[in-house]
């Protein structure tokens, strides 16, 4: 019995160590296997948001892509890297339930997150692995680094075409009390990009994740959900906070669960002194296009 509860132990902390991510760069083509969590979501014959595998059969996405669609509609591709060329190493798999979180709000974007069950589990490989999640009570204080990664737009307002291969980012977290100035969030949400812009995620980006390294592990913070427009000045994006809602995830998955992390932060968070002299008339921003908050790097 000893030995079965280790090994179970063992399972549900087998996520965030990508054995092929050997690079640390910001804004560019992600290598092969270096975010091996990383989900495309496909409808109607193309690419429509990102997801996170999270054990071998659950993927979290963002309600705002899949509201209302029934399951059958989709194909989930893991361990892509092209969207246009061969990807030797990736497997698919059809939805047979999508759960979006019950007080999900399309007019807030608050608790903008989903679950949904592939039709069968996936083998995990150095291309297919599960990221950890963020445990209730974590902290990420301003400032603080994180990366985004999908297949979203590369441009706001621009005629490029999206990017053939995944690509990832590096931001720093926008403390809520600041985001606040550009936005009405709740505690729901947590907002990354840079006060000068020039780095967001964007269009196409929309349910992916936004994840911390914390000693040898990613954990996932973040659910891409929405801004306006992408990497502009004063407007960072934001995003589902994933340690709010570790009791309903588990509630959900209730075999194989996903392993569950705290992310800490030292010091005093930098954002408890920050204000502004006007606050967002509006409710909340709406996503963008249908596939929402994507990923820019172009300024």
């Amino acid at each position: 019995a000893a030995m079965w509860i280790l090994s179970i132990c063992a399972v549900s902390l087998d996520c965030g160590i990508p054995p092929l991510n050997t690079r640390i760069v910001g804004g560019e083509e992600a290598a092969a296997g270096a975010w091996p969590w990383q989900i495309s979501m496909h409808r109607g014959g193309g690419h429509v948001c990102g997801g996170s595998l999270i054990n071998n059969l659950w993927v979290l996405t963002a309600a705002h892509c899949n509201a209302g669609v029934p399951p059958e509609q989709y194909t989930l591709y893991i361990g892509r890297k092209s969207q246009q060329g061969a990807n030797p190493q990736e497997v698919s798999r059809s939805v047979t339930q999508i759960i979006n979180h019950p007080d999900y709000n399309s007019e807030t974007s608050d608790n903008d997150i989903s679950l949904m069950k592939m039709s069968s589990p996936v083998s995990f490989t150095q291309f297919i692995l599960p990221v950890c999640l963020a445990a209730s009570g974590s902290s990420l204080h301003a400032g603080t680094d994180v990366w985004v990664t999908g297949w979203g737009d590369i441009g706001s307002g621009v005629s490029l075409p999206p990017p053939e291969n995944l690509m990832e980012v590096e931001l720093p977290i926008v403390g809520n009390r600041k985001c606040s100035c550009s936005y009405a969030i709740t505690e729901n949400m947590l907002c990354a990009g840079q006060a000068e812009g020039g780095k967001d995620s964007c269009q196409g980006d929309s349910g992916g994740p936004l994840v911390r390294k914390q000693n040898s592990r990613w954990i996932q913070g973040g659910v891409v959900s929405f801004g306006i427009g992408c990497a502009l000045p004063g407007l960072p994006g934001v995003y589902a906070r994933v340690s709010r809602y570790e009791t309903w995830i588990k509630s959900h998955i209730t075999e194989n669960q996903p392993g569950f992390i705290k992310i800490t932060s030292s010091g005093t968070d930098s954002d408890l002194s920050a204000s502004c002299s006007t606050r967002p008339t509006v409710t909340g921003a709406a996503p963008i296009t249908t596939a929402a908050h994507t990923f820019i790097f172009i300024l």
